[in-house]
């Protein structure tokens, strides 16, 4: 918490971070004003935090994404888990749950590509099952 700053005491507990971008982005997004610890930053550049203090209950852990037009699905399978509740303990803390202990995993994320060009698209195996009609005149 943040004490007076007249007092001359120093911070207690755990450092407050409270930044402009979560004032002007966030704002817009979750319609009011956080702040709270710094818990990690993942390899997107996501930030997480946490404030168990001050927040509604299932509101405390949200995350601050690098960018403003950001893929839900960059987020890692371990700070998934801690941002769900799933787990208590973040990704730093738990090395389970960190990502490239797996040698089944990919190393780099792959974007979803509904809605895109490159999305996939089935092609059809089945015959059709009637045939175009082209009328053909007789000469008179």
């Amino acid at each position: 918490m943040l004490s007076n700053a007249g007092s001359g005491e120093a911070f207690e507990g755990v450092k407050w971070i409270l930044t402009r971008r979560a004032i002007c982005c966030n704002s817009t997004l979750v319609s009011d004003t956080k702040a709270g610890t710094l818990i990690g930053v993942d390899r997107y550049g996501n930030k997480y935090f946490e404030n168990m203090e001050e927040e509604l209950p299932l509101r405390t852990r949200w995350v601050d994404y690098k960018e403003k037009e950001y893929d839900p699905s960059q987020l890692e399978p371990g700070w998934h888990a801690w941002i769900s509740y799933m787990v208590d303990a973040p990704p730093t803390a738990d090395k389970i749950m960190q990502t490239g202990v797996r040698s089944w995993e990919l190393p780099e994320h792959r974007p979803n590509l509904t809605l895109s060009r490159a999305a996939f698209k089935t092609y059809s195996t089945t015959r059709p099952k009637y045939s175009a009609w082209t009328p053909v005149a007789a000469p008179r």
